[in-house]
């Protein structure tokens, strides 16, 4: 069976580990959204690809191509793959955590140099910030909200996964509803 899975979740869900650990299991190849959203700049994430480039990556990336894994957040400007997904993934974890694994993640990104400079401190205040919001109905950026109403119009089914548990645990309860999701097919 072929997979095209997309996995979603706040910031800190652990989207880009599920991806590799589900690549791997199934043979295939790991992407992160990020990848085809954002200019690729030193440092990262300050550029974003024009809506035009990032369809037009997607498409020479995923069409060529019978199974991937991609994690991240794709809303409209990923519609061009959108019809390809055989399953999406969406990982739950509690605001508190995701915020530390981001802390812990982001410190380990930067090492000793960069955690000194004001300008890290500050990128790094903001974008926690912004990650916090993820479960603010209100919250205007990404979130929870339109993940949902994202995840409303897919064609594919939906695994909803509690990401709270350890990697290994989320690996096999994805890998799991993946094979019972075969058989019922």
């Amino acid at each position: 069976m072929n997979h095209r899975i997309h996995i979603l979740g706040g910031s800190g869900s652990g989207t880009s580990t599920l991806a590799r650990g589900l690549a791997t299991a199934l043979h295939s190849q790991a992407f992160d959204a990020d990848d085809f959203y954002w200019q690729p700049n030193d440092p990262p994430f300050q550029e974003a690809r024009p809506a035009r480039d990032r369809a037009r990556l997607m498409e020479e990336v995923f069409l060529p191509r019978r199974d991937w894994v991609l994690a991240g957040s794709l809303g409209d400007w990923g519609a061009v793959i959108t019809p390809r997904l055989t399953q999406a993934f969406f990982l739950s974890v509690p605001r508190d955590m995701r915020l530390e694994r981001l802390r812990r993640r982001e410190t380990e990104r930067a090492g000793p140099e960069l955690r000194q400079s004001a300008r890290w401190k500050a990128s790094n205040r903001g974008f926690l910030e912004w990650a916090a919001g993820y479960d603010d109905p209100a919250f205007p950026g990404r979130s929870r909200a339109s993940h949902e109403r994202w995840l409303a119009l897919l064609d594919c089914p939906v695994i909803r996964l509690d990401a709270g548990q350890p990697a290994e645990v989320v690996l096999c309860d994805a890998v799991a509803a993946l094979r019972r999701h075969h058989t019922h097919a």
